[in-house]
């Protein structure tokens, strides 16, 4: 009697089926430290640019302390598109090795740095480095985790950007009680690249995306991915074989801009811009805003702490938002919140330092609640083969207004702070605005694979 040959099983339903479990949680907690371990990194130099100035003699709101702030930037720009294409090329492990690697050891070069211009240098290896983790990181999560769980848990990764960011004000404000200033910065750059070495190890557990595998032919490793899942989380793996795709046209980055991906491409894009825009001019330069106001460095520190607690409940409103209401609706309204001045314009008027911290703390509750919706949001828009190159370009564009920031918010630093607050609302209102016109809504939808289905949902 011949046997009856079992229907393939879509990747989607193979996933659903294994169900969330051990490997998922454990997988965010890997990618999360990371994570929380970057944003040390990028922030890090706000807290650190008082010492810097004074070990190397750099005047306040000079050229040299704003290229500083930008260099970590300037690299995640040229890392999140390289890195990002490079993923979809030869694969996610891979990349999501190499990077953590990178960023270990080029933060640590910085720590010991004899001049500013080595210093200087070695912030934009360090940039070029972690600029991949984050297209990389984003599109593994969103691979390996369940449709009705995807959008929290991308929510709950972007949330350790809180935990980094508590930890990096944290540590600084320590330090400050240990060390002088000038000595106390390479501590905090040394200290703070030291996570990397744990997120490594964690790594070399983590099998290659199945999806990303498969995309690329290769189903006999797709299917053993896939029973890793299964083990950790006690399920079994159905031995129907994989749904392959059809064989994906040869993408490039250029891909991004042709057919239904264009609109999407740009739309995203001027989101992340005008997000980032808004958020590092304000964020980057608070610190020293907030010293030129007379507050000593330990007050600084422990108000930068107190902004980072805020963001806590940002993300958690947000993880319920986007299963309840969706994607789009919470990250356009975080961002209409922003714009009209939940923090910014309330922030003119405040009178005093209780004041201040006040509305601070609102902007910074909203503002990333729009990063964690815009995280869970974003890698369910492209297609497998370009999702990594996608979240590349759109966090590409989101560091080129990381690197023009600087010099936007150093208006906060010569008394200019309602043209700087204006324009950041600006940059919000226009980013709510493309976050609608998206038009579409990904909350309980299959991953796309190969290509966008005609109506552009």
């Amino acid at each position: 009697m011949t046997a009856i040959p079992r229907a393939a099983v879509p990747l989607d339903d193979a996933i659903d089926r294994l169900g969330l479990g051990p490997f998922q949680w454990r997988l965010l907690a890997i990618c999360g430290l990371t994570w929380a371990a970057d944003a040390m990194e990028v922030l890090l130099m706000g807290f650190a640019l008082p010492g810097i100035s004074a070990a190397f003699g750099l005047a306040r709101g000079s050229a040299e302390a704003t290229l500083l702030l930008s260099a970590t930037f300037a690299g995640m720009l040229v890392g999140a598109l390289f890195w990002g294409w490079l993923a979809d090329q030869i694969g996610r492990r891979a990349v999501f090795l190499t990077t953590v690697s990178l960023g270990l050891i080029f933060g640590l070069l910085g720590a010991f740095a004899p001049t500013a211009s080595l210093l200087l240098a070695a912030r934009f290896l360090t940039g070029f480095a972690i600029g991949g983790t984050l297209p990389v990181d984003y599109a593994m999560m969103a691979e390996f985790v369940p449709t009705a769980w995807r959008g929290r848990f991308l929510v709950y990764l972007e949330s350790f950007w809180a935990l980094g960011t508590v930890a990096v004000a944290a540590l600084a404000w320590w330090l400050s009680t240990v060390f002088e200033p000038a000595e106390a910065w390479r501590w905090l750059l040394g200290l703070t690249a030291l996570p990397g070495v744990i997120g490594l190890i964690a790594r070399f557990g983590i099998p290659d995306s199945p999806r990303s595998l498969l995309v690329r032919g290769q189903e006999v490793q797709a299917r053993a991915a896939l029973t890793r899942v299964a083990r950790a989380n006690k399920t079994a793996l159905s031995d129907a074989p994989l749904a392959v795709p059809p064989p994906a046209p040869r993408v490039t980055p250029a891909s991004l801009f042709t057919g239904l991906l264009r609109r999407r491409t740009v739309l995203l894009a001027l989101v992340w811009f005008g997000l980032s825009l808004g958020y590092y001019g304000i964020f980057s330069w608070l610190p020293s805003y907030l010293r030129a106001q007379g507050l000593e460095l330990g007050a600084v520190y422990r108000t930068s702490l107190l902004l980072a607690l805020a963001q806590i409940p940002g993300y958690v409103l947000a993880a319920y938002l986007v299963e309840k209401v969706g994607r789009r609706a919470t990250l356009v309204g975080y961002l209409v919140v922003s714009a009209l001045g939940l923090g910014a314009y309330l922030f003119l008027l405040a009178g005093t330092p209780g004041a201040v911290l006040v509305t601070s703390a609102l902007l910074s509750f909203a503002l990333l609640g729009a990063w964690g919706a815009l995280y869970a949001y974003t890698p369910e828009l492209f297609p497998t083969p370009l999702r990594t190159t996608g979240m590349g370009f759109v966090s590409g564009m989101a560091r080129l207004a990381s690197v023009l920031s600087p010099s936007v918010g150093a208006l906060l630093l010569t008394g200019r702070l309602d043209a700087a607050l204006t324009l950041f609302a600006g940059c919000f209102a226009v980013a709510a605005l493309c976050g609608w016109a998206i038009g579409v809504e990904t909350r309980g939808r299959k991953l796309p694979e190969t290509t966008l289905p005609e109506n552009g949902a």
